[in-house]
């Protein structure tokens, strides 16, 4: 796996814009696309800005690394964050770009870069900021590295990565969906969608090959064409990110598609979302 093809994905699917039909389906008015978006991302997600009013952004230097559309740039700008923002692609910057300008948003820099490489000298954020984002990133090892030099020594890195200990891997992902596209597969059926789609992958690949779990899992949280993701426990996080100690960890978000999970009390032990707060270690 490579950046390029990672890059190639998320410029193609920036991230949330099919949930509310695309932005093409909103003859290029970006005010309506991003009013419908976070209408959307908010009411799926409503614990996203308590989690936000925790952290305590106001006055303090910010870098949010993978933007996609902007949500929580906005979020943070609003709370006194002294922005900075970064992103893989050129079709994310552009979109966030237009929302600032759009809303009067002020903010510091905004680049196109690679975490792997990030363009800020060392020590001069006070918060790195990061959701749902790190995960996808192959070569995080680096990319920590990178996260690492670029924070003040009391500075604080806050990450939201795909939980392990969760309802959707554990139950959605590794069982019924493998078992679902099984049936499929010996069935013959396709019904199209992005169900077809995993079954084009399975028929492409060989169904035991789809099947493993290091192999499924790409294609199972941001759809059956992204290329890489990753899950998390707090042991997987420490080894990691070693530059690092962990100083807070909590769960968030029930979801496990198929299954309607979102009105069960279960996220603080089976949420799908992991928000880890870690502190730099000197060297």
């Amino acid at each position: 796996m490579n950046e390029g093809e990672i890059a190639a994905f998320w410029h193609a699917h920036p991230c949330g814009d099919a949930q509310v039909g695309g932005l093409e389906q909103f003859a290029g008015d970006y005010e309506a696309f991003f009013t419908a978006y976070d209408a959307f991302r908010y009411r799926k997600e409503s614990h996203i800005p308590r989690c936000l009013d925790g952290i305590g952004f106001k006055g303090r230097h910010v870098l949010e690394i993978g933007l996609g559309e902007g949500a929580e740039s906005e979020q943070m700008i609003r709370r006194g964050a002294l922005w900075s923002g970064m992103d893989l692609t050129r079709e994310s910057v552009e979109r966030v770009r237009a929302r600032l300008r759009l809303r009067g948003l002020p903010h510091a820099r905004l680049e196109q870069a690679s975490a792997l490489s990030i363009p800020w000298p060392d020590k001069v954020f006070d918060i790195v900021f990061s959701h749902g984002v790190l995960h996808h990133v192959p070569e995080i090892g680096r990319a920590q590295r990178e996260i690492w030099r670029v924070l003040r020594p009391d500075g604080e890195l806050v990450v939201m990565l795909y939980a392990k200990w969760s309802l959707n891997y554990l139950l959605s992902i590794a069982v019924l969906r493998r078992l679902g596209l099984a049936t499929l597969y010996f069935t013959g059926l396709d019904p199209g969608g992005i169900y077809g789609r995993h079954l084009a992958n399975a028929r492409a690949e060989g169904l035991p090959r789809y099947l493993r779990m290091n192999r499924f899992i790409h294609s199972n949280t941001d759809g059956p064409l992204n290329p890489y993701s990753k899950v998390y426990d707090l042991a997987t996080v420490r080894r990691d990110f070693p530059l690092f100690r962990i100083t807070r960890a909590y769960k968030r978000f029930m979801h496990a598609p198929p299954l309607p999970v979102g009105a069960l009390p279960l996220e603080r032990w089976l949420g799908w979302h992991l928000w880890v707060h870690l502190r730099p270690v000197p060297q």
